[in-house]
C-alpha cells in the first residue's frame, strides 16, 4: 500500500461574523478560510463502530467512536483536527434531544477548533444499527 500522508502546517482561518449569532456554543463555526494553495482531502463517513467493528446501542457511544474514527483518518493525512475546515454529520431519526450529545462530542473531539457543521436527519444509514456518521473535509498543505 502506497503512504500519500501529507503534511498540514498552514492553519485555515475561522470567521464569525459578529452580524451573526454565535455558533460556537453549538460547536461549530459560521465560515472557515482554507490557506492559499492548501489542498483539500475528503474522509469517507465514519459510524460509531467499536474496536471489534460492533455497532453500540448508544447514540452518544457511537457519536464520541465516530469522531474518534474521524480524528484517526485526519492523523493519518498528517494533519491535526485545526486543519478540518468542514463536517458533516448524518443522524438517523434526529430529534432536538440529540443536540446536547452532538454538540458535546464535537467540543471534546475539536477542542477550541470548530469547524463549519451541517446536520442532516435521515432515516436510516449504510449499515443497519448504525444511528450517526461523520464525514469530513480537510485543508493540507
Amino acid at each position: 500500500m502506497t503512504d500519500h500522508t501529507h503534511t498540514a502546517t498552514a492553519v485555515p482561518t475561522i470567521v464569525n461574523p459578529s452580524a451573526l449569532p454565535d455558533p460556537t456554543e453549538r460547536g461549530y463555526s459560521t465560515a472557515v478560510v482554507a490557506p492559499a494553495g492548501c489542498k483539500l482531502a475528503f474522509i469517507s463517513g465514519q459510524g460509531g463502530f467499536d474496536q471489534t467493528g460492533a455497532l453500540p446501542d448508544d447514540f452518544g457511544t457511537q457519536v464520541d467512536l465516530a469522531y474518534q474514527a474521524l480524528l484517526a483518518a485526519v492523523e493519518g493525512l498528517g494533519a491535526g483536527p485545526e486543519h478540518v475546515v468542514k463536517v458533516t454529520l448524518y443522524v438517523v431519526d434526529h430529534d432536538p434531544s440529540k443536540l446536547g450529545p452532538l454538540t458535546a462530542a464535537v467540543m471534546r473531539a475539536f477542542g477550541d477548533w470548530l469547524p463549519t457543521q451541517t446536520l442532516v436527519g435521515v432515516p436510516a444509514l449504510a449499515v443497519p444499527g448504525m444511528l450517526f456518521e461523520v464525514e469530513a473535509f480537510v485543508a493540507l498543505a
